[in-house]
């Protein structure tokens, strides 16, 4: 539904993204994860008709986004991180106008408009003004006016931002409905709610693609020769403990604290795939009590961090 091939775009000598390649196919919800000006927005922008590139190509639904804008645009459901809202006017209003922008049918619009309301929560507030809504009501209009046209592809940028729980939840479950029948791009700085939403994560850092797949084998592929952690929670003396756990082959480090009722937890970083039978082992033909053992894998916050530290130090 989308294919991205080669993008760069630059901004006088300064490149914002360099032969950026992904493509999306319909009914996925992707997740593109990056930090601020890593290029995601710039790459929205082009897939969307707002910015042209400086070389590359892009296509959402075949029609390509710079010779052939209007029909990419047709197919197209945006949201930036700012609403484009009319604050002077009312909720259903307002889409009706959008669906007029959007070349919907006179006979279709009250229905789209009826069916956005719907999906986005609106019913009670669809004779509201729109300035005098919460920043959360607006960002469900936002979401409204993406949709109204029942477009091919989604291309959301902060889709939850001002939301409280309740609402991100609701609109969660939203996107991933959205996202059966059409093609999502979802930009988030909230990793949780990538991993919560998303089949397929992109991270972007200094302008280039440096990961692209499931969150979940990110973090396998990523950890593959790489320390892993195992947590023992034992009770037991702290020094003594210690003792116990380095005296097996394989642990790399050892961090011991103390915690609640005379315990101690350890955690133990190694190379080998798994110690958590020979650190039990240890720990009991030691005297102590083993009260909880587990490994600890790499999250997509993990992953995102490997992956960027060295452009967020700089």
């Amino acid at each position: 539904m989308i294919e991205v091939q080669g993008l760069t775009k630059f901004y006088g000598e300064r490149a914002a993204i360099q032969d950026v390649s992904f493509s999306v196919p319909r009914g996925q919800v992707l997740g593109f994860l990056g930090p601020n000006g890593a290029g995601k927005s710039t790459t929205m922008r082009i897939l969307t008709g707002y910015l042209g590139p400086t070389s590359g190509t892009a296509s959402v639904g075949g029609f390509d986004v710079l010779s052939q804008s209007l029909e990419v645009r047709r197919r197209i459901g945006y949201l930036p991180e700012t609403a484009p809202l009319y604050s002077e006017m009312r909720v259903a209003g307002f889409l009706t106008f959008v669906c007029k922008l959007r070349g919907v049918p006179p006979s279709r619009r009250r229905g789209r408009v009826d069916d956005a309301i719907t999906a986005c929560g609106l019913e009670e507030r669809r004779s509201d003004i729109i300035g005098r809504l919460s920043r959360g009501l607006r960002q469900r209009v936002g979401l409204a006016q993406a949709i109204v046209h029942q477009p091919e592809a989604l291309i959301l940028d902060e889709p939850t931002a001002g939301l409280d729980p309740g609402q991100t939840r609701e609109t969660r479950a939203l996107i991933k409905e959205l996202g059966r029948q059409r093609t999502v791009i979802l930009s988030s700085h909230i990793l949780s709610e990538v991993e919560a939403t998303c089949e397929r994560v992109l991270i972007i850092n200094g302008g280039r693609i440096v990961a692209d797949g499931e969150p979940g084998r990110l973090a396998q592929r990523l950890g593959t020769g790489k320390s892993h952690e195992i947590v023992l929670v034992v009770r037991g003396e702290a020094e003594a403990v210690e003792a116990a756990i380095r005296s097996v082959h394989g642990v790399e480090a050892l961090v011991v604290t103390s915690a609640d009722g005379g315990s101690v937890r350890a955690v133990v970083s190694t190379r080998s795939a798994d110690l958590r039978e020979e650190l039990s082992r240890a720990v009991i033909d030691a005297g102590f009590g083993l009260l909880e053992v587990q490994a600890r894998t790499l999250t997509l916050e993990d992953v995102f961090l490997q992956l960027t530290a060295g452009e967020q130090n700089q």
